[in-house]
């Protein structure tokens, strides 16, 4: 079946928070708290003033892949006159479908969305495979 690609509503919201979970676990996070009411609480207010959005990879009804972008503004400066910037958070794909080119083409989808949003730039926080190690940032211009 054909790898579909779609925004993320409310519909799919519990399956994009246990993806969420399940990608902290794998970059090696210590869950010493619930984190799913507040992820729940973020993802309702953010995607209800648009300042959240997420694309998904959906293989029939299964979500095989997500990303997320939240946007939020600092005061202007060269490199981002309009002071808007896009965080990079929750991209994750299912172990099955990876090296596939599903995350890359989740990312061109949420950087559009910086870019529609008026975005200067976008900032990603990769961390090394396997997890557990220091993240690195990297800003793109869009």
């Amino acid at each position: 079946m054909a790898i579909e690609y779609r925004k993320l509503t409310e519909n799919e919201l519990t399956v994009f928070i246990d993806m969420r979970i399940n990608q902290l676990r794998e970059e090696g996070a210590e869950e010493d708290i619930d984190l799913k009411p507040a992820l729940r609480e973020y993802y309702n207010r953010h995607m209800a003033d648009g300042t959240f959005v997420s694309w998904l990879a959906v293989d029939g009804d299964r979500i095989v892949g997500t990303s997320g972008i939240s946007f939020v503004e600092k005061p202007p400066y060269f490199g981002c006159p309009s002071g808007r910037m896009g965080l990079l958070s929750s991209m994750f794909t299912d172990k099955e479908y990876r090296r596939r080119g599903i995350a890359k083409e989740l990312l061109t989808r949420v950087v559009n969305e910086a870019r529609e949003y008026g975005c200067g730039t976008v900032q990603i926080t990769a961390s090394f495979s396997g997890g557990g190690a220091q993240p690195y940032v990297y800003r793109i211009s869009v």
